[in-house]
């Protein structure tokens, strides 16, 4: 628990949570979520409907851990990532427990580049989207199971 009383998600959790919000999300609607590459531009058009419905981020913030959740994911299964609970240092900088470490030892926040695209426009603002994300990602594999 953090100094707010709230969990703290912890690496070994990840997988489960991913898979869960999977579950979750493709039981009301059917979404081709099947953590490949190309399922990233649909975590892009979830972003962006949930950007331009002009809710709270309070009121979607399990919405955005999940979709964090299955960008890390698809990071592990697809570039060789590993999901890793973060030092005092990284939680500081990214804001964040847990993240990814790709296979040449870089560490990325896949909860908060999902946050960074809903708040800078991933499909149109500053921020890339995620599949143009993934497909520019230093330090991955071609494929991992």
């Amino acid at each position: 628990m953090d100094d707010e009383g709230r969990q703290v998600p912890r690496a070994a959790e990840m997988r489960g949570r991913a898979r869960g919000f999977v579950a979750q999300v493709t039981s009301r609607n059917r979404l081709p979520l099947d953590f490949s590459v190309a399922s990233l531009r649909v975590v892009d058009f979830l972003i962006e409907g949930l950007r331009k419905g002009g809710r709270e981020r309070s009121e979607i913030a399990g919405a955005l851990f999940g979709l964090g959740a299955y960008v890390g994911e698809v990071l592990v299964r697809r570039a060789g990532a590993m999901w890793i609970d973060l030092d005092k240092e990284q939680r500081e900088f990214f804001g964040q427990s847990v993240g990814v470490r790709m296979p040449d030892g870089r560490v990325w926040n896949p909860l908060g580049k999902v946050v960074n695209c809903l708040e800078r426009g991933g499909m149109d603002g500053s921020e890339s989207s995620l599949q143009i994300f993934y497909l520019t990602l230093p330090g991955r594999v071609g494929h991992a199971a």
